[in-house]
């Protein structure tokens, strides 16, 4: 049985994540962290990190990028394995991310979903037959309108993807309406679109002469994202120290 503290666990996906555990027989929520109090619970849940002195295989993180810092410290004096699902994280988050990984066992991946992380490696081998071939190569994307960050993780995620696979040599275009030039061959242009309560939604374009090809992944509930954080903490735990993905869970399956 993996044991988990949910960090965030009273706002809209901790909601969602504990509905998800309480269902699956494997895991089971030690312990629940989140400011709000305003919510009953069958678990303990502490107002801060501090407070928090219940064991556990692993913390499961939805929360904020300006709870990340005590999440990692947390996690770091613990030693405890964390599922950190936030994004929107600051450059020195993200180097802050190593240095913790040099300690214990951190995953990370800027979206849970299995369909996404699929994506991903589809788009490794797409790309090295489209780009080369003059194609040109677009993304975008589509959230809620709360949703803080933008472009998503998620589209960084697929635009890195897609660079990666094709020696880094392209540059992020994130806004074209002051630009006034003709497309250059070596961009990926990322287009961010916020309404109404979509859960997430993902194109990824690439347009060539007399044809357009389309990758599009639609997340329609919060529910994959939650699923996929479940199936990581099981796999993080007992982890030796290092940096994890959703790809490592997917080849452990």
């Amino acid at each position: 049985m993996t044991k988990v503290i949910i960090h965030g666990c009273n706002g809209h996906m901790g909601r969602v994540l504990t509905d998800i555990i309480a269902k699956d027989p494997e895991i089971e929520v030690a312990a629940g962290v989140d400011p709000y109090q305003g919510v009953e619970n069958t678990y303990p849940v502490f107002s801060s990190l501090e407070e928090c002195d219940v064991s556990a295989d692993a913390v499961i993180d939805f929360s904020n990028a300006k709870a990340v810092d005590a999440l990692l410290s947390f996690c770091e004096k613990k030693t405890m394995p964390v599922v950190l699902c936030t994004t929107g994280l600051s450059d020195e988050q993200l180097k802050r991310v190593d240095e913790v990984s040099k300690k214990t066992a951190v995953l990370r991946s800027a979206n849970m979903s299995l369909g996404i992380n699929t994506i991903l490696d589809l788009l490794k081998k797409a790309s090295q037959v489209f780009l080369p071939a003059g194609f040109d190569c677009e993304i975008v994307e589509k959230h809620h309108n709360q949703k803080l960050d933008a472009p998503s993780g998620t589209a960084i995620a697929l635009a890195d993807a897609v660079n990666e696979a094709n020696g880094n040599e392209y540059t992020y275009i994130y806004d074209r309406h002051d630009r006034r030039a003709k497309r250059d061959p070596k961009e990926i242009g990322i287009s961010s679109i916020r309404g109404g309560n979509i859960v997430g939604e993902h194109d990824v374009i690439f347009a060539g002469m007399d044809e357009v090809i389309t990758i599009q992944h639609t997340a329609y509930s919060k529910g994959v994202f939650a699923k996929g954080a479940v199936e990581a903490a099981k796999f993080l735990a007992g982890k030796p120290a290092g940096k994890y993905d959703m790809a490592d869970v997917i080849a452990a399956k």
